[in-house]
Order: structure tokens, then sequence, then C-alpha cells
């Protein structure tokens, strides 16, 4: 199992194809705070209702200094289709390997319905603009997370 990131460790870098198979490196964003939020798969309930809340408040976290990226296993084929069927705004990127994943301890063993499977750990680390972990959430909920991140941010 992955270790989860504290705040103040340095955030592993990156470099994932996007929907529309461009890469997308989280050095890329250097000088400001990126919000980096791991979610199971696209076109499922749940992720779609994050994607979702996130799209609907992305202009509100830029205009506070954030990017947000979304990160699951997906291709980049199917994370085009979740945008293009969704409507949304926010950067999806794959990771096929989970090695991006595993890197931010995102991957690794849950309970899902009372059992316990290996998958992808619903997660938000915030980087700040020096690349170090600000903020770490682990397990979060599909539903009322990103107005909970935005008022742990006083965004």
């Amino acid at each position: 199992m992955s270790e989860r990131l504290q705040p103040g460790d340095t955030a592993p870098a990156f470099t994932l194809p996007d929907a529309d198979g461009n890469e997308v490196s989280l050095a890329a964003h250097k000088g400001r705070k990126v919000i980096v939020y791991f979610y199971p798969a696209a076109l499922t309930p749940g992720c779609t209702k994050q994607a979702c809340d996130f799209t609907d408040n992305l202009d509100v976290l830029a205009s506070a200094g954030y990017d947000v990226i979304g990160v699951s296993p997906d291709k980049p084929e199917k994370l085009a289709k979740f945008r293009d069927k969704e409507n949304l705004k926010v950067t999806l990127v794959g990771d096929p390997t989970k090695s991006v994943l595993e890197s931010y301890g995102a991957f690794g063993e849950k309970k899902l319905y009372g059992k316990v499977v290996t998958g992808v750990i619903r997660s938000t680390i915030v980087v700040d603009e020096a690349g170090k972990v600000e903020h770490a959430f682990y397990n979060v909920k599909a539903t009322g997370h990103v107005a909970k991140i935005m008022r742990d941010l006083g965004v």
C-alpha cells in the first residue's frame, strides 16, 4: 500500500495524457496552486457529480489562484467521452498504469460495500506554488466535497 502524503511533503511530479492525448505535467503549474483530485472512473455517478462540482466552481477557484486537475486510471478516449458528455471544463488526465495514483497514496485497499478491495481511493491533494503538499484529503465523499474544500481553503 502506498504512503499517504502529508502537508509539507513534496508533491510527486507527473506528466500524464489529457482527454485529447496532450501531456499535462504538474511542473507546468509551478507558481500556481493546484488541486489534484483522484477519482475511480469516468462516466460513473459519483465521479460525474464530483467533476461537475469542480467545473461549476472552476471560475471561483481559478480567480483564487487554483488550477484543478482530475486524475483517474482511464484512457484519454474515455476521458474525452466523459468531458464531452458532461460538458466538463476541468482538466482530466489518465493514469492507466496507476503509478501517479500510487505515488499520491490514492490507490490501495479500501472498503467498498463492506468488502475490502484494491482500487482508487477518492482523494484530493492541494499543492502550493512551490510544489509542496498544502492539504491532503483521503477517502473523501463525491457529493459536497468541492464545497468542503472551498471552505477549508477559504475560497
